[in-house]
């Protein structure tokens, strides 16, 4: 894995891990797949945007836009050709960038756990709230995305508006605009 990204970004990986774990746990999941998918979402961080768009060609115009945003489905294409098939795990790691697609509390981990990481410096509310309640701290991070995006005139990705609708849906968020 260390060879696969830069140092820096090794740090912040190990960082994920650790606070997915620690959030698997305190939540009463699998603390053990929430560590591997961690230890694993940005395999394919530090791979050139041909090399993302070649694993993970782009499925909406945005993805041929920001390249950067396939590198979860990127990772999970080299872990698959590598032969690894826990489902759990993979779907963390291909959801890591845009939110998790379904109710998956694996996923559920490792996105917040990405976002809010110590390292970062930054949603330190949302790493705190992770250890009591995941559901709400998937909500505020997946929210505080969608709108801080929206607010810039970016656009936001299919998937994350997906996974902001199904929280609207669960009662996580308050229906409105996204």
């Amino acid at each position: 894995m260390q060879l696969m990204v830069k140092a820096r970004r090794y740090d912040h990986v190990l960082r994920v891990a650790e606070l997915a774990r620690a959030i698997a746990a305190a939540n009463h999941l699998d603390a053990d797949r929430a560590y591997l998918a961690g230890i694993l979402h940005d395999i394919a961080r530090d791979l050139p945007d041909s090399e993302l768009l070649r694993l993970a060609p782009p499925e909406v115009p945005i993805d041929s836009a920001h390249p950067l945003a396939l590198h979860g489905r990127a990772a999970r294409t080299l872990l698959e050709r590598w032969g690894y098939r826990d489902e759990v795990v993979l779907r963390a790691v291909e959801d890591h960038t845009t939110g998790p697609r379904s109710h998956c509390p694996v996923s559920a981990c490792v996105y917040v756990a990405d976002v809010s990481e110590p390292g970062r410096g930054v949603n330190e509310d949302i790493r705190e709230l992770a250890m009591v309640d995941l559901e709400g701290a998937l909500a505020q991070a997946i929210s505080s995305k969608v709108h801080y995006l929206q607010a810039r005139g970016i656009p936001v990705h299919p998937r994350t508006l997906s996974a902001y609708r199904a929280l609207q849906a669960r009662g996580a968020l308050p229906c409105g605009d996204a």
